[in-house]
């Protein structure tokens, strides 16, 4: 698994403000990228086989969302201390 964390994101996304959210309070570091201000990003997103955000990356492994598989990449990631 990769050592990094990369949450997909918009400003206004009230989802994404609480993944990004999560992490921070879990003390996991993760990048942040914002797909409305880089289109590169969104079409990132779009291989991960997803069109709308928060989708949180970590290694070969994608999520969408606030859910419980979230979790499972916060204790993958205290786990292997990806961090």
């Amino acid at each position: 698994m990769s050592k990094k964390i990369i949450v997909y994101t918009t400003n206004d996304c009230i989802e994404c403000t609480m993944v990004k959210q999560v992490l921070t309070e879990e003390g996991i570091p993760f990048e942040v990228r914002d797909i409305s201000v880089n289109h590169e990003y969104q079409k990132e997103v779009e291989k991960y086989g997803y069109l709308g955000v928060p989708v949180t990356i970590a290694g070969d492994k994608a999520v969408k969302g606030f859910t419980n598989e979230l979790k499972e990449i916060i204790e993958m990631a205290k786990q292997e201390k990806l961090f």
